[in-house]
C-alpha cells in the first residue's frame, strides 16, 4: 500500500511568497510505501525508556496522517512515547477571513486532537501535547494579534512558531514548494515581528539550510532571551552542487554547528535526516535501512551537534510523517538509541526527554 502526501498552498499566500510555476513547483509529493516499511522489523531496545517525541506532523492533503495514523505509529514501535509536539505544516488554515490569521485554523484543528488525546481513550501517551504554529513574522509588530489568537484558541498548549527561511542560490534544490528570499533571518522587518515573541514567552523553530546557519547565530545573539530551536540539524545539503562536496559540506556545517551553539539560547533536533535534501537516499535501497545503518550513517552528525550543545540543548525527533519515507516509527527510535548507546543514563534522559519538556514547557508529568 502506497500513501501519499502533499504540502498545502494556502501558507504559501498568507506569507506573500512566491508559488513555483509548474505543478512540481507547486506541490512536494512524495509516497509512502507501506508494503516496503513491513519488509524491516525490529524489537524496540530498551522499550522502557521514556521519550517526547518534540517533532511531528497531522495532516488532510488528499491522503492522510491523523491522530489514528500517529498513534498506530507509535503503539505498533514499542517505544515508550510518553508525549509529543506538533510542528506546523499548514494544515487546516481557515478558508474565510483575514489571510493573516489563517494559520490559526491550525492550532484549533491540533488542539482539537490534544484534547482528544487527552482524555486517556486514545492511550498513555500525550499527543501534541504541545503546539508549535505558525504566524507571519513580516508583519512586525502587527503580529501580536496573531499570536494572541493562536494563545486563545491553543491555550497552555501554544508553545511557539516555526518559520521555513530555506535559500540556497542551486535552485535545484527543493524542500517545500515556496520560494523564499534569501536572507530572510536578516530582514528588518522580519525581525520586528521576531522580536515580539518574547513578551508571549513563544519560542522560535527555524527550518533552513547548512550556509543559512550563521544567520540563525546573528538572530540568536541579537534576541538573546528568545528561545531558538533548530531543526533538522541545520539541514546539511547532500544534493545538486554539494552532491559532490560531502567532506567540504560536513566541515562547514560543523564548524557553524559549533559556533551556533555558543548561543545558550538556541537548542537542537537530531532527525528529520532521511530527507532527500541530506542524500542519503535511503528510500532507493530493496530494503528499507535497519536502525544499525541509520546510526552508522548518522553518528558523525549527530555526535557533533551533542558535542557542540551538550544533551541539555539537543532532542532526538521523529519528524514524522516526513521521514516515513525512508524508515518505520519503530526503527529510527531504535537508530536514536544505538547513536546514544555510550552515555550515561542522566545523558539518554535529557536527549529521549527532559530537553524537549523543558524546551517546550511541558507538563512535568507527561
Amino acid at each position: 500500500m502506497t500513501r501519499h502526501y502533499e504540502v498545502g498552498e494556502k501558507a504559501m499566500q498568507v506569507m506573500g511568497v512566491k508559488i513555483g510555476e509548474t505543478e512540481t513547483e507547486k506541490k512536494v509529493l512524495f509516497a509512502i510505501n507501506e508494503d516496503w516499511l513491513a519488509k524491516r522489523r525490529e524489537e524496540p531496545i530498551d522499550p522502557a525508556m521514556p521519550i517526547i517525541d518534540p517533532h511531528h506532523h497531522l495532516w488532510d492533503r488528499g491522503s492522510r496522517y491523523l491522530l489514528d495514523d500517529l498513534k498506530h505509529d507509535i503503539d505498533s514501535s514499542g517505544h515508550n512515547i510518553r508525549a509529543t509536539v506538533f510542528l506546523q505544516c499548514d494544515s487546516m488554515y481557515r478558508a474565510e477571513g483575514d489571510p493573516n490569521f489563517a494559520s490559526v485554523g491550525e492550532t484549533e484543528f491540533v488542539n482539537g486532537i490534544a484534547a482528544m488525546s487527552a482524555s486517556g481513550i486514545y492511550g498513555q501517551a500525550r499527543l501534541c501535547a504541545g503546539i508549535v504554529g505558525f504566524a507571519n513574522l513580516l508583519l512586525g509588530a502587527q503580529v501580536d494579534a496573531v499570536l494572541e489568537a493562536h494563545l486563545r484558541i491553543g491555550g497552555d498548549r501554544f508553545k511557539g512558531v516555526r518559520y521555513c527561511s530555506v535559500w540556497d542560490a542551486d535552485k535545484s534544490i527543493k524542500s517545500t514548494p515556496m520560494d523564499f528570499p534569501r536572507g530572510l533571518l536578516l530582514d528588518p522587518q522580519f525581525r520586528a515581528g521576531f522580536a515580539r515573541l518574547e513578551r508571549y514567552r513563544l519560542s522560535f523553530d527555524a527550518f533552513l539550510y547548512h550556509p543559512q546557519i550563521p544567520e540563525l547565530a546573528d538572530l540568536a545573539r541579537t534576541f538573546p532571551d528568545t528561545t531558538i530551536v533548530l531543526n533538522h540539524i541545520g539541514s546539511p545539503l547532500g544534493i545538486g552542487v554539494y552532491a559532490s562536496r560531502r567532506n567540504e559540506v560536513f566541515k562547514d556545517w560543523q564548524r557553524n554547528i559549533n559556533d551556533l551553539a555558543k548561543c545558550l539560547n538556541v537548542h537542537i533536533k537530531l532527525g528529520g535526516m532521511g530527507m532527500h535534501f541530506f542524500g542519503f537516499e535511503f528510500e532507493k535501497q530493496t530494503m528499507p535501512p535497519s536502525a544499525e545503518e541509520l546510526a552508522n550513517a548518522w553518528r558523525p552528525f549527530v555526535e557533533t551537534c551533542v558535542a557542540a550543545f551538550g544533551p541539555q540543548r539537543a532532542m532526538f525527533e521523529s519528524n514524522f510523517p516526513v521521514d516515513k519515507r525512508y524508515y518505520s516509527y519503530g526503527i529510527v527510535w531504535n537508530a536514536f538509541k544505538r547513536l546514544a548507546e555510550g552515555l550515561s543514563p542522566d545523558e539518554k534522559m535529557e536527549l529521549f526527554f527532559n530537553t524537549a519538556r523543558r524546551t517546550y514547557r511541558l507538563p512535568v508529568g507527561v
